[in-house]
């Protein structure tokens, strides 16, 4: 299932991420996609702060994973940045298959992963419009379609 969301200001933007807390279990991948600035991380902030973080989460453009465990967060959390990742096959050197049973991962530039990562992932698709608001478009899995709200 895809359909999209008008999301109008960076408040709309982080609200989604934090909409997203109540839905969200260990195991479970959110990958979100767009261009630069489209509003990624925010979502992402949205999220880790109704998971109970405190502060802002820093990019982890850098860092690649940023991980939270409890008690920072409800449940451990790996935000991942694939952007500056060349080849798929760095993906292994991260261990992410692993930490994936007992974590929430939320993958930013997913498409640095290749086609065929995260199959099972709930799939948020971020663009700006010309007025500057955000256009969400989401992909459900199986996996996600009880408890996904949004119509």
């Amino acid at each position: 299932m895809s359909v999209d969301l008008r999301l109008g200001s960076l408040a709309d933007t982080t609200a989604f991420g934090a909409r997203l807390a109540a839905l969200v279990e260990a195991g479970d991948v959110v990958t979100l996609e767009g261009a630069l600035g489209a509003g990624k991380t925010s979502i992402a902030r949205g999220l880790l702060a109704a998971l109970g973080l405190e502060g802002e989460a820093p990019s982890p453009t850098f860092a690649i994973v940023q991980p939270y465990a409890p008690p920072e967060t409800r449940l451990p959390v790996l935000h991942v940045d694939l952007y500056r990742l060349d080849d798929p096959a760095e993906l292994d050197e991260l261990g992410l298959n692993d930490a994936g049973y007992d974590s929430l991962l939320i993958v930013e530039w997913p498409d640095r992963a290749g086609d065929d990562a995260w199959p099972d992932a709930l799939r948020l698709t971020l663009a700006t419009e010309p007025d500057g608001a955000r256009r969400l478009t989401w992909i459900v899995p199986a996996a996600w379609e009880r408890r996904w709200p949004f119509r």
